[in-house]
């Protein structure tokens, strides 16, 4: 997903001005890959092979009539493919307040929920107040969906400060308020889990206030942070897209103005022994 201005021209089929974020997880068919198309009225899940020949599109340009239109999307923001049950996850989005799942191959409609798995409400829900009442539906933006390997859907709920995780058929499971009292852009931008059979620990991007955090997934506890405000190296400027490599390295890409991407290596496991560890390059 992408929050700046001024896509660069690109080979995307007519209509589209930019992809917000591609395919996280498994392609459902080998050689096939999958984008979002959500930039300004481009609202669609597009699919390709890896050369680029177009095979389906989800969605129409500037068609959606809200979060409960089963046909159309609002400027998704990310999506992720479930190899074992053919079904792409769509976080939508910028413009709706809902997860949605069609099956990946023929863009058929699946099911769609909102936050604690209600039925979407596109109401405007007013500026965030951290001392109100959780808000029983998501704000924009919807910015992740992401599954686990024992099926869980971990849902990024940006500007409400929190994660939600649900069940594949959307029944809601828990949640939890990263740095609640955060404004703005919200805390919960991205999140990716450890490469571990058990995916014991969840990394969760905070654009905001420039950092990660590495929590439990399990009980979703903060153990500790890194990272601070900043243009130098493990700092961050508008951190807000975050993944892991099979060997357990850590990459994050910035918006705004920070434009980069930073990889942090995996060093092993260690005793915690500050809450916030701040910027991590360079180390004596």
């Amino acid at each position: 997903g992408g929050n700046g201005r001024g896509m660069p021209p690109g080979a995307a089929p007519a209509g589209a001005r930019g992809a917000r974020g591609a395919a996280q997880g498994a392609a459902p068919n080998e050689g096939q890959v999958a984008g979002a198309l959500g930039y300004f009225h481009d609202s669609m899940v597009m699919k390709f092979t890896q050369d680029g020949k177009f095979l389906m599109q989800i969605g129409k340009v500037g068609a959606s009539k809200g979060s409960n239109d089963v046909e159309n999307l609002r400027l998704p923001a990310k999506i992720f493919v479930d190899k074992n049950t053919n079904e792409v996850y769509v976080a939508d989005g910028y413009g709706n307040h809902r997860v949605i799942v069609y099956d990946a191959d023929t863009g058929k409609y699946k099911r769609h929920w909102g936050a604690y798995g209600n039925k979407p409400d596109d109401t405007n829900l007013g500026p965030y107040n951290p001392d109100a009442p959780p808000a029983q539906q998501f704000r924009n933006p919807v910015h992740c969906a992401e599954l686990t390997n024992d099926g869980l859907v971990y849902v990024c709920d940006r500007s409400n400060d929190r994660i939600q995780v649900f069940k594949k058929d959307g029944t809601f499971v828990k949640e939890s308020f990263i740095a609640k009292r955060t404004l703005g852009d919200g805390s919960v931008w991205d999140i990716a889990f450890s490469k571990d059979a058990q995916q014991k620990y969840l990394y969760l991007v905070d654009g905001a206030n420039e950092k990660i955090y590495i929590m439990l997934r399990d009980s979703l506890e903060i153990l500790t942070s890194f990272g601070d405000g900043g243009r130098q190296p493990g700092q961050f400027y508008a951190v807000h897209s975050i993944t892991t490599d099979s060997k357990g390295n850590i990459y994050t890409t910035e918006t705004y103005r920070g434009q980069r991407v930073q990889r942090f290596l995996y060093k092993g496991l260690g005793t915690v022994t500050k809450q916030d560890q701040g910027t991590l390059w360079p180390r004596k």
